[in-house]
């Protein structure tokens, strides 16, 4: 999969060189959705589990919501991916999608015991299932014109920015409530309805994303190949791994590591550092192909050690590390997918590849919210011994690609 960056649309001059700028346009107006959006629920999910463990949650009971929350937002990709490759109605779709992931999340600031809190969190995660699939794929419509790598890195990056600032206003707000998180959760509703509104002026401005499709010389073949298959099941390990934040964030409130907070605040570090690795790592996948995947995800496997066994300064490292490998999940991952997979399947491979990374990583994060109240070392051991497994696939895929 190794190429090297198409500057065409940079160069030559005329409709192509026009559509490229057109096709960046778009990137940008739904990287800024993506802003909105990710202000909304990531500033929510900073502190959603030390909110359940203070509404008398368990770390199981934490594990367990954060893992289904995932299981949900993945697993129903392969469904909205589907309808939306079958009918075309991709905007409404995606749509559908923002107003449920976004409106939950101010509603928690009414929300009394866990249980109702929980529902709220899969709630939002249901929504962002519902529309990432048929966003993806307009997206890719447009990062074709610049490289898929690069496109969604330029997304991803503005789509940390607000993942980033959410979090900081979540923490400004504890700190001016004492403590009161319901204020926290209140405020999201302005960057919701922030996202709802460029939704609607992107829907305007481009009613046809699939007019930006750069022409392939070479059309990818139909149908779902080999290479697709391993880069499956290595994502699927790589996500049984993987502790969510809201485990970390259990375990900082309950170990009083660090202030409550500062909770936010290192999940704020850890989507800075998404930020700027989604695009460089976008840049580097266009440039370099498949490898460095494969670095990154040996790095990232040694996050959890160093959050839960560390100080306050290593688990913040931890956090940063853990924020690479999101960055590189956020973009690189959706880049690869792009070159994979013909246009008129993306919707649908989208769909496939996130219900398979949906349902290992609630398998895995349940597990590992159970382990943290048995055993903490059986819990690094897993998490660190499944991430490093998807490596020897990782090479497979690299070699079935070139």
């Amino acid at each position: 999969m190794t190429k090297e960056i198409d500057n065409s649309s940079m160069s030559e001059p005329g409709p192509l060189k026009s559509t490229g700028r057109i096709a960046l346009k778009f990137v940008l107006l739904f990287g800024v959705v993506s802003l909105f959006a990710d202000m909304t629920y990531e500033g929510a999910r900073s502190i959603n589990g030390s909110f359940l463990g203070i509404l008398g949650a368990s770390a199981t009971i934490v594990g367990i919501v954060a893992g289904f929350g995932e299981l949900v937002g993945y697993g129903l990709r392969f469904v909205s991916g589907k309808i939306g490759d079958r009918t075309g109605l991709y905007w409404p779709i995606t749509f559908l999608g923002y107003i449920i992931n976004l409106l939950a999340v101010p509603l928690l600031a009414l929300v009394g015991n866990w249980p109702v809190a929980a529902a709220l969190i899969i709630a939002e995660r249901t929504g962002r299932a519902i529309r990432v699939p048929t966003r993806d794929a307009m997206l890719a419509h447009a990062a074709s014109q610049v490289g898929q790598g690069w496109g969604f890195g330029v997304h991803n990056a503005l789509d940390q920015i607000g993942a980033t600032v959410g979090p900081l206003i979540v923490a400004a707000v504890l700190l001016f409530a004492k403590g009161d998180y319901r204020p926290g959760f209140a405020i999201l509703l302005v960057p919701a309805l922030l996202a709802l509104g460029t939704l609607t002026a992107a829907r305007i401005t481009f009613p046809r994303p699939q007019d930006l499709e750069k022409t392939n010389p070479t059309p990818l073949p139909q149908g779902l190949r080999r290479p697709f298959w391993l880069y499956l099941v290595a994502a699927a390990l790589l996500a049984a791994g993987y502790v969510d934040y809201p485990l970390f964030a259990f375990h900082f409130q309950k170990t009083a590591l660090i202030d409550n907070a500062w909770i936010p605040l290192y999940f704020a570090v850890a989507m800075a550092v998404a930020a700027i690795t989604g695009l460089v790592c976008g840049r580097l996948y266009d440039r370099y192909g498949f490898k460095v995947l494969i670095v990154v995800a040996l790095i990232v496997a040694f996050a959890t050690p160093l959050v839960l066994l560390g100080n306050a300064a290593l688990a913040l490292l931890g956090v940063a590390i853990w924020g690479i490998g999101m960055g590189v999940q956020d973009s690189t991952f959706r880049g690869v997918l792009a070159d994979m997979v013909s246009s008129q399947q993306r919707a649908t491979a989208y769909g496939i590849f996130d219900t398979a990374y949906g349902v290992c990583w609630f398998l895995g994060s349940s597990l590992m919210g159970f382990l943290y109240d048995v055993s903490f070392p059986a819990l690094i051991i897993f998490s660190v011994v499944i991430q490093l497994a998807a490596l020897p696939l990782l090479l497979l895929v690299r070699k079935a690609s070139a």
